[in-house]
């Protein structure tokens, strides 16, 4: 079979290297367990080197049907809100001491695996997060992080709530509890191994292997807890309304390593469950690719339509993260988006009218940009009103934005139709 076969039959998923320093040179790897298990479920992963500049060649990985991120370095600080971590300098020299071969951040890994992520939340390609890939993911959507648990978490609880997450003595064998939480993937896949009696009563924990010593401190809005260590600490989340593997939907943070949960001696998995994690990621891989091949057979635009087409995207994606406070666009990003809604008579009067409600569509992006620069307070107020939405009500919000993404993508799509046939 050719290669140009194999290429559109077996899936890619990216994976980002880690860099060592081996007789004095350095040397870019990735763990074998990640990489076992994704060609056990019928992938192929490419490894993107952490090389000076790929973060601005992540087009030519194409196509990409999944991202894998992993272990790494402590994630620069200057990405989220580390000034609210209260530590003081003392406190930061003794934790880049103690946690040597961590705080020596890469500014270059950094780079690459946000653009990675943002990539994956921009197009919905299936994305798992393991370790230092789940903070990735939550800091891409505006979430931030404790700079040291130890100092941040374990001295704020009770002596038989402290966790040690990190043993640096016992690199595979380390375990700790971690309570999964109901309804979540991670209640299915370990649902057999649970101690609960079936009832809903007992604990539902499991022993996980951790190796971090930073975590999540603020979980960004679109996700949901899936596991809680006993301080506290979110060992799991993802975001329900881009979960369905059989339609190629994952977007999913594990803090603990499943990979390495196995049996001493042996690569039998302590639980069922463990492996789980990447057979569904593989199975999203699989039908997102497909969903992907079958685009082909589409109309093709041509190279300055494309162009004009992936502006819109990007300006819809922008307007998105904007409305649930990642920040960060400009006004003049947003344009395309609005000149595009304002020529578009597709939209019924009732649909213009709940766009315009929920203030927060690239059409009314001004005004919004105006109400982000109200004083602190009335933002405060209106974070706080948020914060108290349930989940429920959280996701209803998230899929009527699915909803409007169909409409555009609709409307465009018969634009587009209506050129090629002229």
């Amino acid at each position: 079979m050719a290669a140009a076969d194999l290429s559109v039959i077996l899936p890619r998923v990216l994976i980002v290297s880690r860099r060592s320093v081996r007789k004095n040179k350095f040397v870019d790897f990735v763990g074998e367990y990640h990489l076992d298990l994704i060609v056990s479920y019928g992938a192929v992963p490419v490894i993107v080197p952490r090389v000076t500049g790929v973060n601005m060649l992540l087009e030519s990985f194409e196509p990409i049907h999944g991202v894998l991120l992993c272990e790494g370095e402590d994630i620069d600080p200057s990405h989220y809100e580390a000034d609210a971590s209260n530590l003081s300098p003392e406190e930061l020299e003794e934790i880049r001491r103690l946690h040597t071969s961590d705080t020596a951040i890469d500014k270059e890994k950094d780079a690459i695996e946000l653009g990675l992520a943002k990539l994956c939340l921009e197009r919905n390609i299936p994305y798992l997060g393991i370790c230092r890939g789940s903070q990735i993911l939550n800091v891409a959507c505006g979430g931030t992080l404790y700079q040291d648990i130890g100092k941040e978490v374990s001295r704020n609880v009770a002596q038989d709530e402290r966790v040690v997450h990190m043993d640096y003595d016992n690199y595979d064998g380390h375990r700790h509890p971690v309570r999964i939480v109901d309804g979540t993937p991670l209640h299915q896949w370990f649902n057999d191994s649970l101690d609960g009696d079936g009832n809903g009563e007992g604990e539902k924990e499991i022993w996980v292997n951790s190796y971090h010593h930073q975590g999540v401190k603020k979980l960004a809005q679109r996700f949901v807890p899936m596991a809680f260590a006993p301080d506290g600490l979110i060992e799991g989340f993802y975001d329900p309304d881009a979960y369905n593997p059989e339609d190629g939907k994952f977007i999913m943070g594990l803090q603990f390593h499943p990979e390495r949960m196995r049996k001493p001696e042996s690569d039998e998995f302590d639980y069922p469950g463990c492996p789980f994690a990447y057979k569904e990621f593989a199975k999203a891989v699989l039908a997102y690719q497909k969903k992907l091949n079958s685009m082909t057979s589409a109309p093709k635009l041509d190279v300055e339509m494309e162009k004009k087409r992936n502006i819109i995207v990007r300006s819809f994606s922008l307007a998105r993260n904007l409305y649930q406070g990642g920040g960060g666009a400009k006004e003049s990003d947003l344009e395309a988006g609005a000149e595009f809604l304002e020529s578009n008579r597709a939209l019924s009067v009732q649909q213009e009218t709940r766009l315009k409600q929920m203030g927060a569509t690239v059409r009314n992006a001004s005004s919004y940009l105006e109400r982000l620069r109200l004083s602190e307070e009335r933002e405060k107020q209106a974070r706080n009103v948020i914060g108290k939405m349930s989940v429920e009500q959280l996701s209803d919000l998230t899929a009527f934005y699915h909803m409007m993404g169909k409409i555009c993508s609709e409307v465009l799509e018969t634009k587009v139709q209506g050129i090629v046939n002229l």
